[in-house]
């Protein structure tokens, strides 16, 4: 049976002896939607044709989907002495820990960056199509790509990615105190004047706190793409929650009515600060609860969902059969959707379980889109489509 330790731990503590007198620290804060898109690929030599290379790594960029929360941070990693560092080289370099690597190999199996294929795959991510995970150009921020030694008998390759959030920090003890990286606290003033002051665009207005149908027949209305500003009561329950519901059917009961009556929000809030009525609370991917959706909408339950990133085609299939929706939040800012548009919090169901518990949230100006519908549309995938036709072009 499993636990909520309660306590954030255990943690992954890997600890290294260097020269000198300091010591230097890296703290990653992992969440599973990006971790989750780490792949290991057995290959031959045969695949370091210049050619055959980039293209095996398109199309593995392209599987990334928008689960992970682009922007990326992307690593890919050629070669490697085993799995094993060619997968922890994949790790760092998405911290552009290795950044300062060598831009050439030499006889003796010098690790290297590889900085034009970097840029090639750059400009591939960015003709993708999938964008900032609701379409457009940038798929990722960056890309690296570091070669290492090899076996002639093998050929690992890593791919990894670091999130928009990228919530990476570094930090030092030596002599003189403690050290800590200095990060920026107002990202946005980066962003172009014009684009900061161009307004969000309308947004369809949504009264949750109406029956079910109701909502339902309000979104039918518009097509994949919507923007909607949510207002009103949403459950919140990820991959344990939903494991829980699916015990109950099996057992011979019957839904929660709260599921049936709600949207439900692929989320787990973490602790809440003094003064605030809930914590950072952004949506989680929502692949992991796939198989779930035909079950729980044959029963009534889980018609309107909200989460973030692309769906397999079963829940495209399921949402046209049931006549529900797929909504998608914007993954990354988890702490401004807490502040600015949740205004209560209060578990309902299963408070052992920690952040994996069922809650209750009131919303206000939730932030939307509709990706799949009840017709069967989805609209990741007419990005891919077109995306296709253009090549094909």
């Amino acid at each position: 049976k499993e636990v909520n330790t309660g306590s954030n731990l255990p943690a992954q503590i890997d600890l290294y002896a260097v020269d000198g007198d300091e010591y230097k620290f890296l703290c990653v804060a992992k969440g599973g939607g990006s971790a989750n898109k780490t792949y290991l690929y057995q290959e031959t030599k045969a695949l370091l044709t210049p050619g055959k290379l980039k293209n095996f790594l398109v199309e593995k960029m392209r599987t990334l989907g928008t689960a992970a929360c682009p922007p990326y941070h992307i690593a890919f990693v050629i070669g490697g002495t085993s799995a094993e560092s060619t997968l922890k080289t994949v790790k760092l370099a998405s911290t552009h820990y290795y950044d300062a690597l060598p831009t050439e190999g030499n006889e003796h199996g010098q690790a290297f960056r590889d900085l034009h294929l970097e840029q090639e795959l750059l400009e591939e991510a960015h003709k993708l199509g999938l964008g900032a995970q609701f379409g457009g150009k940038y798929f990722a921020h960056d890309i690296r790509v570091i070669r290492l030694p090899r076996h002639g008998a093998s050929c690992p390759v890593g791919m990894g990615v670091s999130c928009s959030a990228d919530r990476n920090i570094k930090a030092k003890i030596n002599r003189e105190g403690i050290w800590i990286e200095k990060l920026e606290h107002n990202p946005g003033q980066y962003i172009p004047p014009a684009l900061r002051q161009a307004g969000e665009g309308d947004a369809v207005k949504v009264d949750l706190n109406r029956p079910m149908k109701e909502i339902l027949a309000q979104l039918s209305q518009y097509p994949v793409s919507t923007r909607l500003s949510l207002t009103g009561t949403i459950i919140v329950g990820r991959d344990i929650a939903h494991a829980k519901l699916k015990e109950r059917l099996e057992s011979g009961e019957d839904l929660p009515q709260y599921i049936k009556d709600h949207p439900i929000y692929y989320a787990g809030p973490a602790k809440t600060p003094a003064g605030y009525p809930s914590g950072s609370l952004g949506p989680t991917t929502a692949g992991r609860m796939d198989s779930y959706v035909d079950l729980l909408q044959s029963h009534g339950g889980s018609m309107i969902m909200l989460a973030k990133g692309n769906r397999s085609q079963q829940v495209t299939d399921a949402c046209k059969k049931h006549g529900g929706f797929y909504l998608g939040s914007i993954g990354g800012p988890a702490a401004v959707l807490a502040q600015q548009s949740i205004k209560h919090l209060e578990c309902v169901e299963y408070p052992e379980l920690g952040m994996e518990a069922i809650w209750k949230i009131e919303v206000e100006d939730f932030p939307a889109f509709i990706l799949v519908d009840d017709k069967g549309n989805d609209f990741f995938q007419q990005i891919v489509s077109k995306q296709c036709a253009n090549c094909a072009k």
